[in-house]
């Protein structure tokens, strides 16, 4: 079902069954599989690649040239970079059969990933989380976390607005204080 907000350019396809939420919109040469959940306001740029079986929160911006296979979830108000890249399996090779071995990947709320970065499968990347162009995630990212490089590797703390936390872990953007305890950062309440 698509919402009838939603756009959906004359040069995309859109497979059924799938549910598409109000003022979602999707521009051209896009395809949508069958048993996709794409939630409100979301936007999904030119030759962008969901499903089959894929959900996409409400908010979620995917920008072009993005795949996103079975197994990925992006929660609400997630940021895909141009190119960046989602595996689904951890060993493929050609003349071998593999999708069974689809690993799951969440991508939580909030968080952005770079142009041309890499999320190897079966790997979490936390609320607020933010991958650098080109990075390669082999591993959980922590809420929060700034991570760059290959393998990628956390370089600081990032605010629910996407502010680089100096040492004093407030968002220059908000005032937001948030604390740093056992290698996680969590917002201070009040």
């Amino acid at each position: 079902m698509i919402d009838p907000t939603a756009f959906v350019h004359e040069s995309a396809y859109v497979d059924e069954p799938t549910e598409i939420g109000a003022g979602t919109k999707i521009w051209h040469f896009v395809h949508v599989l069958p048993n996709c959940r794409i939630g409100a306001r979301c936007i999904l740029g030119q030759n962008a690649m969901v499903g089959p079986d894929v959900t996409l929160g409400d908010g979620c911006k995917v920008q072009n040239n993005v795949a996103i296979y079975r197994g990925v979830t992006l929660e609400e108000d997630v940021f895909c970079g141009p190119s960046c890249v989602f595996t689904n399996v951890l060993t493929p090779r050609a003349h071998v059969e593999r999708k069974d071995e689809f690993a799951p990947t969440l991508v939580r709320r909030g968080a952005t990933i770079g142009a041309n970065a890499t999320v190897v499968c079966g790997n979490t990347i936390g609320a607020y989380a933010m991958v650098a162009a080109g990075a390669v995630v082999t591993h959980d990212v922590p809420d929060y976390a700034l991570v760059a490089g290959v393998p990628a590797r956390r370089i600081g703390w990032v605010s629910a607005t996407g502010e680089r936390l100096g040492p004093d872990l407030t968002c220059p953007r908000t005032g937001q204080r948030y604390e740093e305890t056992g290698g996680t950062l969590r917002p201070v309440e009040g």
